[in-house]
C-alpha cells in the first residue's frame, strides 16, 4: 500500500512532524527525517495490525499557489 505523508518542521521545537492527512491517527514526530518516517511507519503498522486503518479520502495532487 502506498500512502502520501506530509512532513513539516516545527519552528518552536525543531522537530519534524509527519502525518497522512487522509488516515485518522496517522501522525508522528522525530528529530530527523529518518526518525519521523520510521515512527510514522510504526504508527501505520499498528493501525493495520489492529484493523483500525481507515482511509478517509484520496490525495489526487498538490498545488503551489502564488498569492
Amino acid at each position: 500500500m502506498k500512502l502520501t505523508a506530509i512532513i513539516e518542521k516545527c519552528p518552536s521545537t525543531g522537530l519534524y512532524v509527519a502525518y497522512v492527512p487522509h488516515v485518522t491517527g496517522a501522525h508522528s514526530q522525530g528529530k530527523t527525517l529518518d526518525k519521523v518516517m520510521q515512527h510514522l511507519k510504526e504508527v501505520l503498522d499498528l493501525l493495520i495490525e489492529s484493523d483500525d486503518l481507515v482511509i478517509e479520502s484520496e490525495i489526487v495532487g498538490l498545488q503551489t499557489l502564488e498569492v
